[in-house]
């Protein structure tokens, strides 16, 4: 819980000081002006990488775990795009398992559209939704929670706040929903990362 607070304000905080900094003030033809143009222009491709946090609730008990996400974006104009995305996590389940205490790896794998407001500033918003498979292997060998592979799907949004005028700051929040054991399950997740525009 304490990670989700501290990256929420981490958000906060760099979005406020993106506005306050904000293209197109009144000293924009003189030295002290913005650092990067206004308008960034429109990359056809993105790829973004991070730190990902997950709440999984595979068993009505949540538990935490931590990994990486990428995720690789072809634009067709400027707003939207096709994305790829792959996830990876680890953690542990504490008491949310029988037995407790099972080290857990998850993998997720999937595609789909994306849509952002991009090229008016130095923030830009998008919302996502991503279809596609999702691994979880637990240290249990047998039994329920052995290796499991099913359907999972994201959807959700952030903010990336452009560095410069190829690199952004990324900040994401998704639901994270999955089938497993003949029933839906529902997840969170928080990204946070650098974003690389060519």
């Amino acid at each position: 819980m304490r990670q989700i607070v501290i990256l929420v304000g981490a958000v906060l905080f760099l979005s406020a000081s993106a506005a306050a900094q904000g293209p197109g003030l009144a000293g924009a033809g003189t030295r002290s002006g913005p650092r990067f143009p206004s308008n960034y222009g429109h990359t056809e491709w993105q790829f973004a990488i991070g730190y990902q946090f997950n709440r999984i609730n595979m068993s009505g008990v949540p538990y935490n775990s931590n990994g990486l996400t990428t995720s690789l974006v072809r634009f067709f104009g400027n707003w939207i795009g096709l994305e790829g995305q792959l996830g990876l996590g680890i953690g542990t389940t504490g008491a949310a398992t029988v037995p407790p205490s099972l080290t857990t790896k998850s993998v997720f794998l999937g595609g789909g559209p994306r849509l952002v407001h991009r090229g008016h500033g130095r923030i830009e918003p998008w919302v996502h939704g991503v279809v596609g498979m999702e691994y979880f292997c637990f240290s249990q060998a047998v039994g329920l929670l052995g290796s499991n592979t099913g359907l999972g799907g994201v959807g959700g949004g952030g903010l990336d706040v452009r560095l410069g005028p190829r690199t952004s700051f990324r900040a994401e929040a998704d639901w994270l929903g999955t089938r497993f054991f003949s029933a839906n399950q529902g997840h969170f997740q928080l990204d946070t990362g650098l974003v690389f525009n060519f």
